[in-house]
């Protein structure tokens, strides 16, 4: 047996999923496909099956896992995700720009960021994976699926960490643009300081009382009818921010499926994307030390 661990392919681009198996004893299962089906309760066993019938399932030496393979405690072992049906997202991302350690790129309305539920090839991280053959792609920061705009990826493990840095230190100036409900009454530019928490659903957020732990510097860029186009710069970085802020102040962005009501749209339906865009990111980059500038190329319009 070898001592150098089996380092799974990236296959349709996907890389492999790791899971660990505790130390027997007399309540473990008598094969793995048991152990994961009771590790993995909302996947459903016929799946399990199947990926083992696809040779998807390796031990750490890289050999392929059978249905009937006995457990064995303290070990390594890789899978793979996928989905029998998946809806095809059909929109395009864009790379606008790549250097030694990163991947710059406009992601689309619709697009989730990576593989989650429902989603594993419609992911903008398997689609980049799949179109550079680089297993080590990483997003550095995040956009919601229904955000479309720039986003930044690390093709290197050796330097994650210090972009990942940048971001967490907030040394990354992020411009937004959204489109909004007017209000004659409101006064531009403006900035917004909110107290967030966990909303329920548990994928909302809400406001509450407290020392303010959001911040996002708002402007005016049009007004045509009863609709705007603002500039929005997060100066924090939590979940939704952008989103509560602006339904905070009565106007909420225009196709927000979240705010102020949660509308529960089919996983098909493509029609009235939230009009929010990251259109701009920037930053000293720590290893050129050179000033960085990306643009979107979506535009929102009145």
């Amino acid at each position: 047996m070898s001592n150098v661990e089996f380092i799974p392919p990236m296959i349709n681009g996907v890389s492999a999923s790791q899971v660990f198996l505790p130390t027997a004893d007399a309540s473990s299962p008598s094969c793995i496909f048991d152990y994961l089906c009771q590790q993995f309760p909302h996947i459903a066993a016929e799946e399990w099956q199947q990926r083992f019938q696809d040779q998807l399932i390796y031990d750490a030496q890289g050999n392929t896992l059978q249905l009937g393979s006995p457990y064995q405690g303290n070990v390594h072992i890789f899978y793979y995700r996928f989905l029998a049906h998946e809806i095809e997202v059909p929109f395009a991302h864009q790379i606008l720009h790549e250097t030694a350690d990163l991947l710059v790129v406009d992601k689309p309305h619709f697009l989730t960021m990576s593989p989650t539920g429902q989603y594993v090839q419609q992911t903008l991280l398997v689609r980049l994976k799949k179109q550079t053959q680089n297993a080590n792609l990483t997003p550095i920061h995040r956009l919601d699926r229904e955000t479309a705009g720039v986003v930044l990826f690390s093709k290197r493990p050796e330097t994650r960490g210090i972009y990942q840095q940048l971001f967490a230190e907030r040394r990354v100036e992020k411009t937004y643009h959204a489109i909004a409900r007017y209000d004659p009454n409101l006064i531009f530019p403006c900035t917004t300081r909110l107290r967030m928490e966990k909303g329920q659903p548990f994928y909302t957020m809400r406001v509450i009382d407290g020392e303010p732990n959001s911040e996002t510097i708002i402007e005016l860029l049009q007004q045509h009818g009863a609709w705007a186009k603002y500039q929005l710069k997060p100066q924090t970085g939590k979940q939704h921010q952008l989103r509560v802020h602006l339904n905070h102040l009565h106007i909420p962005i225009q196709y927000d499926p979240l705010y102020p009501q949660v509308q529960h749209k089919a996983a098909d339906d493509f029609t009235q994307p939230l009009q929010l865009l990251a259109k701009e990111i920037s930053f000293i980059d720590p290893i050129s030390e050179q000033h960085m500038r990306f643009c979107s190329v979506f535009e929102l319009t009145l």
